[in-house]
């Protein structure tokens, strides 16, 4: 291991995080020095989030006709895809799905729903199977709603949400390349609000968008003066008919070396897989785990199957990692 790495090891180690110029620094390793990266970064996920590995999961509430053009999302009513489209799910459907999730082992749950916000019937839709679903599950209950006032929140933590998620997607200086319905400032505000309302808060981004290497490094730190609790990895997928449905995938070494500089970064919080793994890691998914991971996105995503949950857990146990639920 050159001395680079154990220096950012040690300082990992430490729980303070890298400077952005060694953030930097870590874009440019190459050949066997990704492989030093990548252990010295799951020794830092270790240390801060022990050898358990949470699972979470979402239903996709209410899909497609959002407003919003952000490039990367088939659920934009600016393009033509042939995702389903439909309004919000009853209460009860949202439950059932909640209790299906909790037979798989999953220990997360999210409402998702396409869409800037919600409206009073959908929230009162919301609230109602967030209190069922705590009532009658083991989940701790997630939701992704849009763009969200402070009183909103607060009514969503006392019906029993634990965490609301809401990405950045990208870095601000980015931003206005993927998306121009609304501003980033939006979506930091909504963060911001969630963890005022006592909410824990689940927020990443995106990679292979065309973001350069310096775009990952500010996202990187633009989350960590945001402290989420969480930070959610997603990948692009590129989806037939949206801006992006040209871009190549990720490479699987370019994935672990974003996982592993977002540990570094942030190096006591929770970073997981989130959309994407699939297609782009294929065989090498299990080594984000390796890289830096300590949870995933199992299941569907909001308009593409993804990992079955039993395959996610077998692979969990492979490693010799655990579950956060059995």
């Amino acid at each position: 291991m050159n001395s680079f790495i154990s220096g950012i090891l040690e300082k990992g180690l430490g729980g303070e995080g890298i400077t952005r110029e060694e953030a930097l620094t870590i874009t440019d390793l190459e050949g066997e020095d990704h492989w030093d990266l990548y252990y010295a970064a799951g020794k830092i996920a270790r240390k801060f989030r022990g050898k358990e590995i949470s699972l979470c999961t979402i239903v996709n509430a209410r899909s497609g006709l959002c407003s919003e053009d952000c490039k990367f999302c088939s659920q934009s009513s600016h393009y033509t895809t042939d995702v389903d489209t439909y309004d919000i799910l009853s209460t009860e459907s949202i439950v059932e799905a909640a209790r299906a999730m909790d037979k798989t082992g999953a220990d997360r749950f999210g409402i998702v729903t396409s869409g800037k916000g919600v409206g009073p019937k959908e929230m009162g839709a919301i609230l109602e199977a967030v209190s069922s679903i705590r009532k009658t599950t083991g989940l701790e209950v997630c939701a992704s709603l849009g763009v969200m006032s402070y009183e909103h929140l607060l009514r969503l933590k006392d019906a029993g949400l634990a965490s609301y998620h809401h990405n950045i997607e990208t870095a601000p200086s980015f931003y206005s390349k993927i998306c121009s319905t609304h501003p980033y400032e939006d979506r930091a505000r909504t963060v911001r609000n969630a963890k005022r309302a006592g909410l824990s808060v689940c927020c990443g981004g995106i990679i292979g968008m065309g973001e350069s290497w310096s775009d990952r490094v500010e996202m990187a730190f633009t989350l960590k003066e945001l402290d989420p609790d969480s930070i959610p990895i997603n990948i692009l997928n590129p989806v037939k008919g949206t801006p992006f449905e040209n871009r190549p995938m990720t490479p699987p070494l370019e994935v672990l070396k974003t996982i592993s500089l977002f540990r570094f970064v942030n190096p006591t919080k929770s970073i997981r897989y989130a959309g994407g793994r699939e297609r782009n890691m294929k065989e090498l998914q299990a080594l984000g785990l390796v890289a830096g991971l300590d949870g995933m996105l199992t299941g569907n995503y909001l308009t593409i199957t993804g990992s079955k949950p039993d395959d996610d857990k077998r692979m969990v146990r492979n490693l010799g990692l655990s579950l956060k639920r059995g």
